[in-house]
């Protein structure tokens, strides 16, 4: 098995990488996706959009690597609602996983237990972009929505669906929030507490892991690749970047420093503690003896470009000025819960809010630049501590082109992280999971990589700060009308 073309449909942006047999990346392409930002903290995209962006991506590296590939490997945005009819047509705009339209309902279902009941049948938590709280939104505003629909799915499965004629869902994707990761089968107690127990002929069964599907002639035509060119759809995003960084090892974690801050680790169980608090989830990955225990907060590094943007600054500009504020930002510090729609991970509260303290006359631009990247690091941490983390740590995502900020980010947690030399882990990661689909004997490496140190002069500094950080947030959790724990 030679070339394979790794597909990432990211919420705003799609990456096509073409990977040869070692790992090595031979060409890339990157389209913009549109992403429709509209009121009421609806979010939404079109899937002709993201499907053409893939077309264009696809088309781009195949002409750049001058043969035809083996194969073409897709991963992407997981979460959010995809309705399309039998077709695989859209019934409706596709509704992202920004989207907070759901958000009140969701607080509701916290304070009246729905979340908890739901959580003890399946170990993931709710926000307000997911399945349960938008099907019942739609069920109640758009039921025509829901009636023209045959397929209530992801982004990956959606693109598969328009590439090769046939529903896939992978696991990865079906998890939150209905399924049970012991079984891979929904849990009807999860649909029942979410009150959508009559769509459920909507959800697609998941696949079996290592399932190859072929392009039929629509998708022949989009991507300019023969007919019956072998197709595999996911795992999504989160577990193909685990699997792309090289997380091989129960207790071994990734942290994706994107759009998302998502940290996950590599479990061998699954424990379903309805005491916890009701966040995260377990994702199922292509092992069926081996899960991730995920904690993906709603704010990466979209928090450092609003802090940037605040100050009249660009991403060029981070490396200089997390060199100008010294450790501690001068006192300044932060909450870098600023999604519309709240945060998700290790707790759920839609009605989280971001501020920016400890500000004096000796504050300065560079200040609040470090104290927002200080406070994402100690979120880093409260999620990778909630999930267990006890090997080593990978460190991927667009944040670590800023060596400073790889750097802060291995100080404020306090350990060694592992850097990818391929940046592009996630198309990195399902083009692995291609191949072992396509070839049984295929065994992947770690691949190439750095490791940046934490330094031992500013553990205490850290230790200290960190600690601040949970108490300000317990503070602030009871302002929201969380749960504070």
């Amino acid at each position: 098995m030679g070339t394979i073309i790794g597909v990432d449909i990211g919420t705003s942006v799609t990456k096509a990488v073409a990977f040869d047999e070692e790992g090595g990346a031979r060409a890339a392409a990157v389209r913009r996706s549109h992403v429709a930002m509209l009121s009421g903290g609806r979010v939404e995209q079109d899937l002709d959009d993201v499907v053409a962006g893939v077309g264009e991506v696809v088309r781009e590296v195949a002409g750049a690597i001058g043969g035809m590939p083996d194969a073409v490997a897709l991963t992407g945005q997981g979460d959010g609602l995809w309705l399309r009819d039998e077709r695989g047509r859209p019934v409706r705009p596709a509704i992202s996983w920004m989207d907070a339209r759901a958000a009140e309902l969701v607080t509701r279902w916290l304070a009246d237990g729905t979340v908890g009941a739901a959580y003890a049948h399946t170990g993931s938590g709710m926000f307000p972009g997911c399945h349960g709280p938008l099907l019942h939104w739609l069920q109640e505003h758009e039921p025509e929505a829901l009636d023209r629909a045959a397929v209530a799915g992801y982004c990956v499965d959606a693109v598969a669906q328009h590439l090769t004629g046939r529903v896939c869902l992978d696991a990865s994707d079906a998890t939150l929030p209905f399924l049970d990761p012991r079984t891979r089968r929904y849990a009807p107690e999860a649909l029942a507490a979410c009150g959508v127990e009559g769509r459920a002929e909507l959800l697609p069964a998941p696949a079996a892991p290592g399932t190859v599907l072929g392009l039929d002639g629509r998708g022949a035509g989009l991507l300019g690749l023969p007919e019956g060119l072998p197709v595999v759809a996911g795992p999504y995003d989160l577990p193909a970047c685990a699997i792309g960084s090289g997380v091989r090892e129960v207790g071994d974690g990734v942290l994706i420093l994107g759009t998302t801050l998502a940290s996950q680790v590599l479990t061998d169980r699954v424990d379903l503690d309805p005491a916890a608090e009701p966040a995260g989830m377990w994702l199922c990955t292509p092992d069926p003896c081996r899960w991730l225990r995920a904690m993906p907060a709603m704010v990466g590094t979209a928090a450092l470009e609003w802090v940037l943007a605040l100050v009249g600054a660009t991403t060029a500009d981070v490396d200089a000025l997390l060199t100008e504020s010294p450790p501690g930002a001068r006192g300044a510090r932060a909450l870098p819960f600023l999604s519309e729609a709240g945060e998700r991970a290790p707790f759920v509260e839609p009605s989280a809010r971001g501020r920016l303290d400890g500000l004096s006359l000796a504050t300065g631009r560079a200040d609040a630049v470090r104290a927002v990247c200080e406070a994402i690091g100690y979120a880093a941490r409260h999620c990778l501590d909630t999930a267990g983390l006890s090997g080593t740590l990978a460190l991927c995502g667009g944040g670590t082109r800023s060596v400073m900020w790889a750097r802060l980010m291995a100080d404020v947690l306090g350990r060694p992280v592992r850097i990818p030399s391929e940046e592009q882990v996630g198309a990195l990661g399902v083009v692995t999971v291609a191949r072992a689909s396509l070839d049984p004997g295929y065994r992947a490496t770690q691949g190439r990589h750095r490791v940046v140190e934490p330094r031992a002069d500013l553990r205490a500094l850290y230790e200290d700060g960190y600690a601040r950080y949970r108490a300000e947030l317990t503070t602030a959790r009871a302002g929201w009308g969380g749960r504070a724990r």
